[in-house]
């Protein structure tokens, strides 16, 4: 029996000192300090002997480290510690509830033979099917663990954050060197291709620029003395620089003295880099190795096909030759930059995949905003597209006998938050049904549950986390009709390609309602109302939790793609029209904008964000007046499946 001093509820195991900082640690430390912060105790173990292929030491460590883990604690074991020692894990699984953290399978690390490549394949492929659940760092490794065995029910992934903070100091007040200050962040190995960069870099001497390669030299010593015996050897001592590992605030100095982030590895899992790069406002040049294809794919960001060194040389040549061309790049890449995810919503999926819930600390400030703006969301609602759902329902039943032995009609709704969607169709849709209410918040679907209760509907519930990869397993195949309102501006172009994947598999009808269109006007009229409109818009295009949303733009991307489907679509204008009866709901509107705004605005103006407290003092002052109104502009959305249109 296992001694019952684990006091912490959550513990992160990673091999060697758990302070490295290589993009894998700052990982596990932010996720832990994030954890902490929601007010559920975590802590990170750091073991002793050799990773990734472990010697008797290691193992001896991994199996101390979970005897000592009293009965069904939870322990979140490092890809780099578990994926080639089975049989420990397999002796502690039953016991304990496992979670392993992926951030790459190790069998896709570059530079291993063919027989060692496998060796990692079987003994990873053994290690995940052992463990309870799987947590990736992206979408595209969780399709590499498919070859494992691993579905993806087993699978959630928590993709990394990006400190806020970082983005806003960087680029004010910071001198700038005379020459393009390159940067390249991550350990040197084979993989990170840091010799291609060099190699590029070789051929553009007649051009000013200095290079900082930062990174742990230590991991692969031998690569790192043959990157160093090449810089050398190029002539190019003075202007490539090895820093080795660097401390944190060291690092945030480099992101805040670099004009362009370079990144030439050949596969990463994620590649959390070019997101604090893009947060700090650099253009970035990357290969597209792995996941870098999706983590690169976003304003600001020149891709060329990984290993490619003529491509990257290229793709360097073009910016350093042209001044001013990159100082527009520059530019656009701080205009662009907008909030990516935040730490919280990782430690969110931890939480959730940990049986210990999540976002409760949200939960009472989130029901306070739905409450408040449901009253307008049911006035802005198109009464049409309702009724056409309506009849389209009825038609899709009508060959099940007689009305009183038809099958209820299973509805789902998506994001349903305490079920002001549910609640508005329940009595407009007058066929026998059913709903499946799916939301991320225990507390808010409690609420909706009851209130469809109150309403005389059966209904049934789902705690789910909604991305694009558990999108479809979500939704039962007997569906008829998927719904969401003020939801889609919130996703991904891959989420919006899972939804209409799901309701064309489904064969079943979409509504979806009161998407942000990206337009607001207020009266009367004010000099800064345009400002704050873009910075919104931009910030609605940051990431919310699936991906880079699309915000406005996602009703027009969703229509598309339906049509292209085959699908019937018919939109309607939705706007909210609020005046002095909707003192309360006007108000947390605006303090909303200017919150998303003030995220935004240190980086575009050199005024910092003063205007934006005044702008919202004079629209708190004519609101109090009486004299304010605002009108949201949101779309509704029908589409009806092939071959069952109306």
């Amino acid at each position: 029996m296992a001694s019952s001093d684990f006091s912490p509820v959550l513990r992160f195991v990673v091999p060697g000192d758990p302070g490295q900082n290589t993009g894998g640690y700052r990982y596990v430390r932010r996720a832990v300090d994030a954890i902490n912060e929601l007010g559920t105790r975590a802590v990170v173990t750091g073991l002793a002997g050799q990773f990734p292929r472990p010697d008797q030491r290691a193992l001896a460590a991994m199996n101390h480290c979970l005897e000592q883990c009293p009965d069904s604690a939870v322990v979140v074991l490092d890809g780099l510690a578990i994926g080639a020692m089975p049989q420990v894990i397999e002796e502690h699984a039953q016991r304990l509830k496992l979670i392993a953290l992926i951030h790459h399978p190790l069998a896709d690390e570059t530079g291993l033979s063919e027989e060692e490549r496998q060796w990692f394949f079987e003994q990873e492929r053994r290690a995940l099917a052992a463990v309870a659940h799987v947590v990736t760092t992206s979408a595209f490794t969780v399709g590499r663990l498919a070859a494992f065995g691993v579905s993806a029910d087993r699978i959630d992934t928590a993709h990394p954050g990006v400190a806020i903070k970082a983005r806003l100091q960087t680029n004010n007040d910071v001198r700038r060197a005379p020459v393009p200050q390159l940067l390249c962040v991550g350990h040197l190995s084979q993989r990170k291709a840091q010799h291609q960069l060099v190699k590029a870099l070789q051929n553009l001497q007649s051009l000013p620029w200095h290079c900082t390669l930062a990174g742990s030299l230590d991991r692969d010593s031998a690569y790192s003395q043959e990157v160093a015996n090449q810089i050398r050897k190029a002539g190019l001592e003075g202007r490539v620089e090895l820093t080795g590992e660097v401390a944190e605030r060291r690092l945030l100095e480099l992101y805040q003295q670099a004009d362009v982030f370079v990144f030439p590895s050949l596969y990463e899992g994620y590649g959390m880099v070019i997101d604090e790069a893009i947060a700090s406002g650099l253009p970035v040049i990357t290969s597209d190795g792995g996941a870098l294809a999706n983590t690169g794919d976003q304003p600001g960001v020149l891709q060329y096909p990984a290993g490619d060194v003529e491509a990257l040389e290229s793709a360097l040549r073009a910016w350093l030759s042209d001044p001013e061309g990159l100082a527009q790049q520059t530019t656009q890449a701080q205009c662009l930059s907008s909030p990516l995810r935040t730490w919280e919503n990782a430690a969110q999926v931890f939480l959730k995949v940990a049986g210990l819930g999540c976002v409760a600390a949200g939960s009472v400030f989130e029901n306070s905003w739905l409450e408040l703006r449901e009253s307008a969301d049911h006035q802005a609602r198109s009464m049409a597209l309702t009724e056409a759902v309506d009849r389209w329902l009825h038609r899709d039943v009508a060959g099940q006998v007689d009305a009183g032995s038809r099958e209820p009609v299973t509805i789902v709704d998506l994001g349903t938050g305490r079920g002001s969607n549910a609640v508005f169709l329940a009595p407009r849709l007058l066929v026998p049904k059913q709903w499946l209410l799916l939301d991320h918040d225990a507390s808010l679907l409690t609420v909706a549950k009851d209130r469809l209760t109150q309403l005389g509907e059966s209904s049934s519930v789902a705690e789910a986390w909604l991305t694009a990869d558990s999108l479809a397993a979500q939704i039962p195949s007997e569906a008829r009709l998927i719904t969401a309102s003020a939801l889609i501006d919130l996703v991904s172009e891959e989420w919006l390609d899972a939804l209409v994947a799901s309701a064309g598999s489904q064969r079943a009808a979409l509504l979806v309602t009161l998407s942000y269109s990206g337009q607001f006007r207020l009266e009367p009229e004010h000099p800064c109302d345009e400002r704050v409109q873009t910075l919104v818009n931009q910030h609605q295009r940051g990431e919310k939790g699936t991906g880079r949303a699309l915000g406005p733009d996602a009703p027009r991307v969703l229509a598309k793609k339906l049509k292209q489907a085959g699908h019937s679509v018919e939109i309607s204008e939705t706007p909210w029209r609020l005046n002095a009866r909707d003192r309360a709901l006007i108000s947390q509107l605006l303090e909303g904008w200017v919150a998303a705004a003030a995220e935004l605005a240190p980086d575009i103006n050199g005024d910092g964000s003063e205007w934006l407290s005044d702008w919202l003092s004079d629209r708190k002052r004519w609101l109090a007046e009486g004299r304010l109104s605002v009108s949201v502009h949101h779309l509704d959305l029908m589409a009806l499946p092939p071959d069952q249109i109306s």
